[in-house]
């Protein structure tokens, strides 16, 4: 495209952050200022903000390098985030008027956001009305989740660092249970995020090498769950050692598809997009257990500090997220819309990934589970196919810029101000 011709752009952030979405965020800045464009603006709250008019000129708050390196290093959403979802089109033809509107307004050309599925869905809506009305902005997407669950690309963004830390995370809890000798043993259920995909929770077994076992048995979503395997599990390796580590996704379900932290807290809270909070797994898992057994239990929750440990963060994460940014700006400084970039693999040894585009209706909405021939037949463990297919996502290390010890972040001053 005619430089002299380009205007704006924006970008936003949206659904649960990862230590890598700023990157990004760094990503999508960087190429849209080499490509020529005059302003970036950053929607404060993703698509919500934006419909109050929040949002900020990027180029008064990101002046130098360094403003880019802090960027890159800090966890969370810079911008803010929310998990407001569009109505579709035949529901709310004014919504979207008024949407459009504001970015003509804005003389914006193209549209970025980075998010998970249900943002690619918001992309998927705002190219469907740009193409109905005639509308030349141009609406990409750039994913992102720990969940690692968006169909089409090899990976996604924000994954490799929370694998990273709760790989780390195990690897040190295993380390602690089998320092105290107790009579009876002792149970630890480590409880790990993914309501229908279990691909974090496998990042565990990255925990095993020659210092250490791994954690002794590993339960995915992909998987019915049954309370008394579990038993047996624990039964059986206590006959072999002092401490039991067993790692469980939050969506573990039984065989009529009821979650287990249900059977902990029925009246758990429900979000605005309707899914119900899943914590609780691991603490009625470790009550069983201390019941049913006569040892010692403990549950641990990873919580957000799977997906906002950013001194643990991995290196390829967070190179791969900025070129994902910045794929969602050269694609659409070249003319598409509706898509998103991803994230093919094109080499094991070495490693290597190539970005590309894929369109957004064949992505938004779907999920993406643990292939089952990666899980082992008893449903307990993954297999080495899943592990080399992680291991490559966790290489390399990030040091933080620190100040007194303690890493430094980036921030909007007066952010709050601004809402």
């Amino acid at each position: 495209m005619d430089q002299k011709i380009k205007r704006n752009v924006i970008v936003g952030q949206a659904g649960g952050p990862t230590a890598s979405i700023n990157s990004s965020l760094a990503g999508v800045y960087h190429a849209a200022r080499n490509l020529g464009y005059k302003r970036i603006y950053g929607m404060l709250h993703g698509i919500q903000g934006l419909l109050e008019n929040r949002y900020i000129d990027l180029a008064d708050h990101l002046k130098t390098g360094l403003d880019l390196e802090l960027l890159e290093r800090t966890p969370s959403t810079y911008l803010g985030s929310c998990r407001y979802t569009l109505p579709e089109i035949s529901e709310d033809k004014d919504l979207y008027e008024r949407i459009f509107a504001t970015l003509d307004e804005m003389e914006i050309d193209v549209f970025v956001y980075i998010g998970g599925n249900d943002s690619m869905d918001t992309i998927r809506k705002l190219s469907d009305y740009a193409i109905i009305t005639g509308s030349k902005i141009r609406f990409v997407g750039s994913p992102k989740t720990i969940d690692n669950d968006i169909m089409h690309t090899d990976h996604a963004p924000g994954f490799g660092s929370a694998a990273k830390y709760i790989a780390t995370s195990v690897k040190e809890v295993i380390r602690d249970g089998w320092c105290l000798e107790i009579s009876k043993g002792k149970v630890i259920v480590i409880e790990i995020m993914g309501r229908d995909a279990g691909w974090l929770t496998g990042s565990a077994a990255l925990a095993r090498g020659e210092d250490c076992e791994g954690p002794d048995a590993i339960y995915l979503p992909e998987v019915p769950f049954s309370v008394d395997a579990f038993l047996a599990k624990c039964k059986e390796r206590l006959i072999h050692k002092n401490c039991v580590v067993i790692c469980v996704s939050e969506g573990i379900r039984t065989e009529d598809g009821k979650y287990v932290s249900e059977l902990a807290n029925p009246d758990s809270f429900t979000d605005a997009q309707g899914y119900r909070q899943l914590t609780g797994t691991a603490r009625y898992l470790s009550g069983i257990a201390a019941k049913e057994i006569g040892c010692k239990a403990r549950a641990v929750e990873f919580s957000t500090l799977q997906r906002s440990a950013a001194h643990c963060a991995s290196r390829t994460d967070i190179e791969e997220a900025f070129e994902c940014g910045a794929a969602s700006v050269k694609a659409a400084d070249d003319g598409d819309s509706g898509v998103v970039s991803v994230m093919i693999r094109t080499s094991d040894d070495p490693y290597k990934i190539t970005t590309e585009i894929k369109d957004v209706h064949k992505i938004a909405n779907e999920v993406r589970l643990v292939p089952r021939e990666w899980i082992n037949e008893t449903g307990d463990y993954v297999k080495d196919e899943f592990i080399r297919y992680v291991r490559p996502l966790i290489q390399g290390h990030l040091d933080p810029i620190t100040v007194d010890g303690i890493p430094s972040h980036l921030y909007v001053p007066g952010f709050h101000d601004l809402l």
